[in-house]
């Protein structure tokens, strides 16, 4: 008989940081959805914030409310802390060592600043604030400002003291309702190359992220039918998460994400349990 396959997420967000749900109520859903494991990891860039941040002071309330509810329900699932923590050039970094106090069970690193000589813009932004910070930031070049990201995570990834890479082309979010780069531009293809190389360099498991299509900006995961391709080739392992806000998304799209990894190559995914990597067949 086949081993049970185990449903896990390891990309949920909660009230502390910019998600709906509280970090109790996202459980229960996720017991009620048959699910092994769940892993919390609101957003931080400690020890800043923004608005949609988990609070520096709120950090460790977060993991205490975390353990309580770990051990309420251990009986039924595993519940991991973690937090989905940012990258931003000389100010904050997805290290295990930067969050050592917390004692996180992993870390999803993501990039979502992308910092050039005069500002800054969020590459899930909304359109109108992307092409603004782009024009203060990168004088409009739209080109720089797209390669900027990819190679800020390169940066973050030569360091790789994290267990997930969070939505590695997050930037592709601004061509879901109008169109900012070609993505079939060779300039492109070369940053997904070179940053697929790096991924593989670093050893981290990147996610299949089913969180843009939940919320309406894309008709497809993070990463790129293409870029998984350029994974799988260098033998990158992967996980499917949802990236949460709302309860209900907790498993959203998952099937049609496993067919998509296996479309792309992949008859495994990874199930991060008891601190470590086990590999699933799909």
């Amino acid at each position: 008989m086949a081993q049970e396959f185990k449903k896990s997420n390891y990309h949920c967000h909660t009230t502390y940081c910019d998600g709906h749900n509280s970090i109790e109520e996202m459980v229960c859903e996720a017991i009620e959805k048959n699910f092994s494991v769940i892993g919390l990891s609101s957003h931080s860039m400690y020890p800043f914030a923004s608005d949609w941040h988990i609070a520096p002071r709120e950090h460790k309330n977060y993991v205490e409310e975390v353990k309580s509810v770990k051990e309420k329900y251990k009986d039924k699932i595993e519940v991991l802390c973690g937090f989905e923590a940012d990258y931003i050039p000389g100010i904050c970094e997805p290290s295990l060592a930067r969050y050592k106090e917390f004692s996180p069970d992993f870390l999803v690193a993501s990039v979502h600043y992308v910092v050039g000589e005069k500002g800054f813009f969020e590459a899930d932004g909304k359109p109108v604030d992307v092409l603004a910070g782009i024009r203060k930031a990168f004088g409009g070049n739209e080109k720089k400002a797209v390669q900027t990201y990819f190679a800020e995570q390169r940066e973050m990834l030569q360091k790789a003291d994290f267990t997930f890479l969070g939505h590695p082309d997050l930037i592709r979010k601004q061509n879901g309702k109008r169109t900012l780069f070609d993505e079939n531009a060779p300039w492109y293809k070369r940053e997904l190359k070179a940053t697929a190389k790096a991924i593989s360099k670093s050893g981290v498991c990147v996610e299949i992220n089913t969180g843009g299509i939940a919320r309406g900006y894309l008709t497809s995961p993070y990463p790129s039918i293409e870029f998984l391709e350029m994974l799988h080739e260098l033998n990158v392992p992967v996980t499917v998460n949802s990236d949460a806000h709302f309860k209900e998304h907790l498993d959203f799209w998952f099937d049609e994400a496993f067919e998509y990894a296996k479309k792309a190559g992949y008859t495994e995914v990874m199930l991060y349990t008891a601190g470590s990597f086990k590999a699933q067949k799909i």
